[in-house]
């Protein structure tokens, strides 16, 4: 079973989605993309949470984006939402950032599947070794290459 569950709100949102499955991948992360609705398929959201073995879900959403606190309302595992552009990008975030009390979603910037999964990455790290190792080599990655770009930009 996946590690990690993205239900992307629709097959438009793909892309984001890939973002944060190529990560996951590249650190040895089971995990699974699928499409349901919040509000076109309750039923199937509910279904796929309640089944799931997943320990964090990536719920990846547009619009009102209600998909994050739907599936944040099925389980007490994380939920990360990603909020996906649109025309005023406001409404999006808004609706994940903004969730009521006692049923708390994450929320990355806009469209940041990457950062999604960099952040499901370290909520699991918390009880992998290996993982939060991995984790600290990725970081000292990003920070070897600014220091590299700052050489070739001195040069």
């Amino acid at each position: 079973m996946p590690e990690v569950l993205i239900i992307l709100g629709s097959k438009s949102d793909a892309e984001i989605g890939q973002k944060a499955l190529d990560l996951l991948k590249r650190f040895g992360i089971e995990a699974k993309m699928l499409v349901a609705s919040a509000h076109r398929t309750p039923d199937r959201v509910r279904e796929l949470v309640c089944q799931s073995k997943a320990e964090v879900f990536i719920a990846i959403a547009g619009l009102s984006a209600a998909l994050p606190g739907a599936v944040a309302s099925f389980t007490s595992r994380p939920v990360i939402g990603v909020p996906v552009s649109g025309k005023l990008g406001l409404d999006a975030i808004l609706s994940i950032v903004q969730m009521p009390p006692g049923i708390p979603v994450a929320c990355v910037g806009l469209d940041r599947g990457d950062n999604a999964a960099l952040l499901a990455i370290s909520i699991l790290s918390l009880s992998d070794k290996q993982l939060a190792q991995k984790l600290a080599a990725y970081r000292q990655e990003m920070a070897d290459k600014v220091e590299n770009d700052s050489n070739e930009v001195q040069a």
